[in-house]
């Protein structure tokens, strides 16, 4: 069963197409226009197994909100068509992360259930001339946009830049675990209501 997605969004603001393999090998071709996010993206892949091609263009002139929005949007559409009926997934994943100081944990559930809970206090709101206010605003999006449940928690650290790569990463991890299939589960639903 081969569980991929192709994705294409475009409004005025943005211009956007993903393609992703759940069961990938780390590879990815990301370029969004905000160098951040690039890098973001590919550790993300890379820690998770995906292979992630991203295409972007936005009004990032303007700043890189609406961009980053659009990408969590694509990339939460793109988990949700691969996934397709959820058959024989794990469903639930986990990660903790360090990179020196900080220190990040992820917990996905895979239940067709949209929320997030972002725990995330920042001593920086910058790093270069990146906003990582918008990392809750990435994710938001992808949790919308894939009907998971998401909890982010910064357990320590005070370099925006480790944070931000420490949540990449751990979500990463924490998805492949998530989506990985189960033999156990013989092809089934992982609910006892039958149905995620």
């Amino acid at each position: 069963m081969k569980r991929n997605a192709k994705i294409v969004r475009k409004t005025k603001e943005t211009d956007i197409l993903v393609e992703l393999v759940l069961d990938g090998i780390g590879q990815s071709q990301i370029k969004t226009g905000i160098p951040f996010m690039d890098h973001m993206l590919s550790l993300m892949a890379a820690h998770g197994f995906l292979n992630l091609s991203i295409s972007a263009t936005g009004d990032t002139e303007i700043d890189d909100h609406h961009t980053v929005e659009d990408l969590g949007i694509c990339v939460g559409k793109a988990i949700n068509e691969a996934l397709g009926k959820r058959e024989g997934i794990r469903r639930y994943g986990q990660a903790v992360i360090p990179m020196d100081e900080a220190l990040a944990r992820t917990v996905i559930d895979i239940c067709n259930r949209p929320y997030m809970a972002y725990r995330v206090p920042l001593k920086q709101s910058k790093t270069g001339s990146f906003d990582v206010q918008l990392v809750k605003e990435f994710f938001r999006a992808l949790v919308q946009n894939s009907g998971i449940t998401l909890h982010i928690d910064l357990l320590s650290g005070d370099d925006a830049h480790h944070v931000a790569e420490c949540i990449f990463k751990s979500f990463g991890r924490a998805l492949d675990q998530a989506t990985s299939i189960e033999p156990r589960l013989g092809g089934s639903v992982p609910s006892t209501k039958g149905i995620l």
